[in-house]
Formats: C-alpha cells, structure tokens, sequence
C-alpha cells in the first residue's frame, strides 16, 4: 500500500531541499510516469522511480540498468517517493540521509506488463532508457522486501536493442594533408592536433576502463581518470587523448615518464608530480546505442551535451567552419597542429580515411628500432644513434635514418640497458643500411615502437632532421606504417 510516513521519517524538513508534502492525501494519478536519478551519495547508484497510486516507487540500482538482455543486477526497494521527486535533482546534504548530487539521468512514460508484491514488469519510454525491465524479489522469505534484482526483458519485434559499447574497438585515424580550400571550409569542424597517447575510456556500470590504441587495458597507468568512471551519467565509448599539460600546453616529454611507468606506488607518486588530461574529442557508443553511423556533427553535439569537465579531463572546443583561424592560433599557441573533419563523415573505426586531416608544420612518425650506435665522449657507454626502420609489406624492414637527438639523459641509460637485451647478430634491415651507418652498428631484434618528429621525407624515404619524441608501449611494432 503506497505510504509516505517512511519518506518523511528518514528526512527533516529544515535541513534537505528534497520535496516534502503531506502524508494524508496522495496525487492520483495515470500509474504510467517515471523517473531516474544519478545519485552521487556515499557510493554512485541510480534511482529508478516509477508511479504507483499516488506515490514513486523506487528501487536503488548501484550499476545502472543492464544494457544487454538477460542480464541480471542488483536493485534494493527503498521507501516510496512522493510524486514531486519526478522533477527533484539539487544537493542534499552532507550528514543527511541519501547526502550528495541529485541528478535527472532520464524520465518519460512507462507501460505494466505485470505489477505485483514479488515482480514488476515494465517498458520504460524514456530518452536514454527505452525497453523492458523486470524488477523482482530475489528472496521471497526477505520480510523487509528490500533484496531485490532488475533485468532487461526481451521487447516487441521492432524495438532497438540496447547493447553494451564494443569491448574493444581501433580508433580512427587522420590522413596528413592541407588546410582545406576557402570553398570547403563549412565543410569541415576543426580542432587542435593535442601532443598525447590517444585513448578510448569505456564506461558501464560506474566503471571506467581506458584502452590503447593496440586494445592494451592502459587504466592502471592512469589512476586520477578512474573518477570518470562513477561521475559519468550512464554508459559510453569516449575517444580523446591523454596528455600532460605544462604551461596550458601539451608536453610529451613529461607525458613519457607516465607511459612508461610501471609500479603501483611510482605511478600514484607519478600522478602526483605530473598528473595527466584526458581530452575527449568523440563519443562512439552512449546509452546502450551505437554512435558510429552518426554524422561527426551529431555525435559532436551529443558529446558536449554530457558536459564532460572535471580536475582530470574535459572536452575542447571544435570550430565549424573556422580552418584560416584555428591554424594560425595553433601556431602562434606552439601546438601540434589542427585536424580538420568532415562534418557528414561517419566514425571509421580502424581506418585512416580522408575525411580526418591532420595539418602540421612538422610530421611524426612511428619507428621500430632496429640496431645502435655506440656513443662517445659524454655518451660513452650509452647510445649514440638510433637506427630506425619501417615495416614493408611483404615483412621486411626498411631503413629510414638514424636519430641521435632529443634524448634525456635517463632515456639514453634505460634504452641502452633495453637494448642490450634484444641484441642479434645481423641486420634485421632489407636492402642493408649503407655502410656508413652500419659502421659499429649493434642490431637488434626491431620490437621496440618508438615516435620521431621530423622535417620531411627525403626522395630516397628517409627522415629528413629527425628528433627522437620516446618509447611507445602503448603501440605494438605490427602497427607502425608510414603514413
């Protein structure tokens, strides 16, 4: 029987905003409204509220709705909510019951298929949460009636599936070229270029999970991310790239002391020191939906709808139709450079395609590492040269320069000890490197990925003044091309 005597008891008036009407008289109503709220209380759950004779019968559900069908969660019976509750969302205070961020995550209309004391079968209608859910006791015995599970039923014929994002998916990826002529400017929406690890961050059930380009799972590498996960309002695929931001600008030196790092302790005492920012610049699945075949404005416009912004990442701005001057504060900024994308384009996941165009004054470029120069003078024992080479085709490996320059002094004394350790006897190089460089070449077995930055390439395919950026373990040596 609806009551709200339970509601009140639990709450004083003078000291939460929450809605308080009396307790005689209950709204009637059409038995066909709902509500869920994003509860950020002592520990993130959702709170699913559907009408009931006058009243919102709730249920607490920690990991949000399930997504896929058959699944089965958790969902405890609270009291029973006053009609007023379909439009709360405010801070109830800290020390209060139910103390912390109260948010409308989604609310429409509802159909019964079955409501009784040990099962409630509904469709919700609602914008985000569409479908079957079917609430049930889990323990008949339990007197308080408060264990209870939800799952997501089987709909009609015609009706979307939600489905969970991909558990793993390869991002899509920019084609180098030039600002795109005057004529097809409104064509495109322009970014910065950021100097980082690129990164999708799946998140379900409160739960972020952050993975790298390879599909490696880099969540440990990162611990401050770990609160998107809880303050994400449902569940998506976000593609960005993390960076470590010295000045307001990306640093990729700092940023490689955080790729590397390996140790539960050095990478929290890391965190501290040089604490990283997850820049999100593309939502590829929300809500149960998949967002590739959308259009990069509609996906666009529902990532800045989530507000995404907190001490560890946010979403920078995008400029339609703005190449001329996003270019030139990207120079003046000491940036990267700009990618331009096609408006209408759909999300390509794996390929490089023209519709991305990544503008720089200088290019990078992925290296597998395939032999050394012994150093001299300050760098005696260490490196002094890199050789570099890139992958063909038919499997052979293709030289295309040496590198002797940006590197730190802790760099030179860990590749080298890494080096040593993947020593060969001959060239992994096909056509051999030119005499000149193989002189006093150590080679190696080519499974290291590294990142240069250079000029050009010459005629011949060679790095033209290339500058060692570091190590890439998030990438893996049968992903390095030229591009």
């Amino acid at each position: 029987m609806a009551d709200l005597r339970e509601y009140h008891r639990r709450r004083d008036a003078a000291r939460t905003p929450e809605p308080m009407p009396g307790t005689e008289e209950l709204t009637s109503g059409n038995n066909d409204l709902f509500v869920i709220q994003e509860h950020h209380a002592r520990r993130l759950h959702w709170d699913v509220r559907l009408e009931r004779d006058g009243v919102l019968a709730s249920w607490a559900v920690p990991r949000g709705l399930p997504e896929e069908r058959d699944t089965v969660r958790l969902a405890v019976r609270t009291e029973d909510h006053p009609m007023e509750y379909l439009n709360f969302s405010g801070d109830i205070p800290k020390g209060e019951y139910g103390g912390g961020r109260m948010t409308i995550w989604d609310s429409g209309r509802y159909d019964t298929l079955k409501w009784s004391e040990h099962e409630v079968d509904v469709v919700l209608h609602g914008t985000r949460a569409t479908g079957r859910y079917v609430f049930f006791r889990a323990d008949r015995k339990d007197r308080a009636g408060k264990d209870w599970m939800v799952r997501r039923g089987a709909t009609k014929a015609g009706t979307p599936e939600r489905t969970p994002p991909p558990e793993v998916l390869s991002p899509m990826l920019a084609v180098r070229g030039s600002l795109p002529s005057a004529d097809q400017d409104e064509q495109f929406s322009y970014e910065f270029k950021w100097d980082g690890v690129r990164a999708l961050a799946r998140i379900t059930g409160g739960r972020l999970r952050l993975l790298a380009r390879s599909g490696a799972d880099i969540t440990a590498t990162y611990p401050e991310l770990r609160e998107l996960g809880p303050q994400f309002p449902g569940t998506a695929l976000l593609d960005g790239e993390i960076v470590v931001l010295e000045n307001g600008r990306p640093s990729f030196a700092a940023l490689q002391k955080r790729i590397n790092a390996t140790g539960q302790a050095k990478i929290a005492r890391l965190a501290g020191q040089r604490p990283v920012t997850y820049l999100v610049f593309d939502l590829l699945h929300l809500d149960g939906r998949s967002c590739l075949d959308l259009p990069y404005d509609q996906r666009r416009h529902l990532l800045e709808a989530l507000e995404l912004r907190g001490g560890h990442w946010l979403t920078p701005r995008a400029y339609p139709g703005a190449g001329t001057a996003v270019l030139h504060a990207a120079r003046q900024q000491r940036l990267e450079g700009v990618v331009a994308k096609r408006r209408e384009s759909r999300y390509r996941p794996g390929l490089r395609s023209a519709d991305w165009i990544k503008i720089t004054d200088l290019e990078t470029s992925e290296v597998l590492v395939g032999g050394w120069q012994p150093g001299a003078g300050k760098r005696a024992g260490l490196i002094g040269s890199l050789l570099l080479g890139l992958p063909e085709p038919d499997g052979t490996l293709r030289y295309v320069g040496k590198v002797g320059t940006g590197f730190s002094d802790e760099a030179l004394r860990s590749l080298t000890t890494t080096l040593r350790g993947l020593a060969r006897r001959t060239s992994p190089f096909s056509p051999e490197v030119p005499r000149a460089h193989a002189r006093r070449a150590q080679w190696v077995r080519p499974s290291l990925v590294g990142e240069v930055v250079f000029q050009s390439w010459t005629e011949d395919g060679r790095l033209r003044l290339p500058r060692w950026r570091g190590l890439r373990p998030d990438k893996t040596p049968g992903e390095v091309g030229r591009s």
